[in-house]
């Protein structure tokens, strides 16, 4: 790599004399500087093409031609879900929101295909959000997409631990307080990292956070809620796992035997099978999340270790300095001549493998992303969709039966005050024969088309339950409680939801 002998100074080549550089302009703090005698001498930017291999950049943008494959994937999922109906997309707002982080890392990458950004503002120092705007629109869409990714995956660990383990039915205070926390806390964190710390050109044409107080305002927070997801969700799945062997050495009936059950067999009471039963459902029916979970949390978690090291091998101290002294010497002595100290800048921080592969997988998030949630039912969808087979109703999941009766009268319903109930059409008549009445009858077969029937007394038994009765003394007052009984709560109907997370 040449470098402008003209500003060199006094420093040694290739090194430029950071006194002939104005003091403003770009990201100052990310100079690469050493003191040498009575200057301050530093290498040209950017740093990385002086620690890594010369095709370095190129292979960064493998990340980038990735996230431009992934892109449309998750466009397409999102598009899938607006117009498609939810029986064949099983759309969940938990879903939606999490390929929408997704997509904002893929922009993030996708940005500097068009722009091709310079990563220097001039021969020592690096552009920044303040001096580039393809800096600024990177660095913030890809650490906000991190952030609605980890988030995101924090709830959908709760929400299977609360039904899994703790046996809750998520409901509309559930969804509302996700949509809050999962947008909101990344909005902030976004905000109070630009402010604090600010993004810039480290590696590659993607910007990434600085190194100055990142630990506090983004890669802790990161690492707290990406280890809080990773406990609940191993906390889950031990609970399965106690669930799953207690089932094995469970021999108590269940109400799916043929046996009566007793009332301590009843639902309050679940056996082990029972228990197991339902777990073994859920999971069944969120698998996809679970294992969409893991994979962001892995990323998260190597994402933050390997950048995290990176900045404590740039950081200003006598461990860093002792470290790269002898690959300083060595540009000096083969006059910048990187490749011939490549292997002394290896023990300077993490080697380029681990970065590269750090961009790659974020870039893949959105690929595993489609592959888990993508369902074949979301093509017949589509199919049928094109054909004009779908037709949407405001009132989805009326009935088809209920749609086909037009006169109201025939129901019972609440009238206006709700105090009481019009009447039921009263049934025709049926009388009885008399004595001798066989030719009558007769003759009312054959007049069928006129009469339904013949008149009949009929008394009521004294043990008949055919006819609504006042409630006893005894009973009034007592509440139906459908969890001391054998009917089907109220709460299973919150089950149907899992199909979508």
């Amino acid at each position: 790599m040449t470098t402008n002998t003209s500003l060199n100074g006094l420093c040694p080549e290739p090194f430029l004399q950071e006194s002939l550089f104005p003091t403003t302009g770009g990201f100052v703090d990310g100079r690469y500087c050493e003191d040498y005698g009575t200057v301050s001498c530093c290498l040209p930017c950017p740093l990385a093409d002086w620690r890594y291999a010369s095709d370095v950049a190129d292979k960064v943008k493998i990340a980038s031609w990735i996230a431009v494959g992934v892109l449309p994937l998750c466009v397409f999922l999102l598009v899938t879900y607006a117009v498609v109906p939810v029986k064949y997309t099983h759309r969940h707002y938990m879903s939606i929101c999490f390929t929408l982080g997704i997509c904002f890392m893929d922009v993030a990458f996708i940005i500097p295909l068009g722009t091709n950004p310079s990563q220097c503002y001039n021969d020592i120092t690096p552009n920044d959000m303040y001096s580039d705007l393809s800096c600024a629109f990177t660095g913030a869409l890809l650490l906000f997409g991190g952030w609605c990714a980890v988030v995101w995956s924090l709830i959908r660990t709760v929400a299977l631990h609360l039904q899994v383990c703790w046996e809750v039915v998520l409901g509309s205070w559930f969804m509302w307080g996700a949509f809050i926390s999962g947008w909101l806390i990344p909005i902030i964190g976004l905000a109070i990292m630009l402010d604090l710390t600010g993004v810039s050109y480290r590696f590659g044409q993607v910007c990434s956070i600085n190194e100055h107080a990142s630990l506090h305002d983004y890669w802790i927070p990161i690492i707290v809620f990406a280890s809080i997801a990773l406990v609940m969700q191993l906390t889950t799945m031990v609970y399965c796992i106690y669930v799953y062997i207690k089932s094995v050495f469970d021999k108590n009936p269940t109400t799916s035997s043929s046996a009566l059950p007793s009332y301590s067999n009843s639902v309050r009471t679940l056996t082990a099978r029972q228990a197991y039963r339902r777990v073994r459902r859920v999971l069944q029916l969120q698998w996809r999340g679970i294992a969409l979970v893991l994979i962001i949390i892995g990323n998260a978690i190597y994402f933050a270790i390997t950048f995290i090291d990176v900045d404590n091998s740039e950081a200003d101290n006598a461990e860093n300095l002792a470290k790269a002294v002898p690959w300083l010497e060595c540009l000096v002595e083969e006059k910048g001549d990187r490749d011939a100290c490549m292997s002394l800048a290896a023990d300077i921080g993490p080697n380029e493998a681990a970065i590269i592969a750090c961009m790659v997988l974020l870039a893949f998030v959105g690929f595993w992303n489609f592959i888990l949630f993508l369902r074949p039912s979301m093509f017949v969808g589509w199919a049928e969709l094109l054909r004009g087979n779908v037709t949407k109703h405001h009132h989805e999941f009326v009935s088809a039966d209920a749609r086909n009766f037009t006169d109201a009268r025939s129901y019972e319903m609440l009238n206006s005050s709700g105090l009481g109930s019009l009447k039921t059409p009263e049934p025709m008549a049926v009388r009885s024969p008399t004595p001798g009445a066989g030719a009558q009858i007769g003759d009312m077969k054959r007049s069928s088309s006129r009469n339904y029937g013949y008149e009949a007394n009929y008394t009521s038994p004294t043990m008949s339950f055919s006819t609504p009765r006042p409630p006893s003394s005894s009973q009034q007052g007592r509440e139906w409680d459908p969890q001391k009984t054998y009917a089907r709560s109220h709460h299973t109907r919150g089950s149907s939801n899992l199909t979508q997370l």
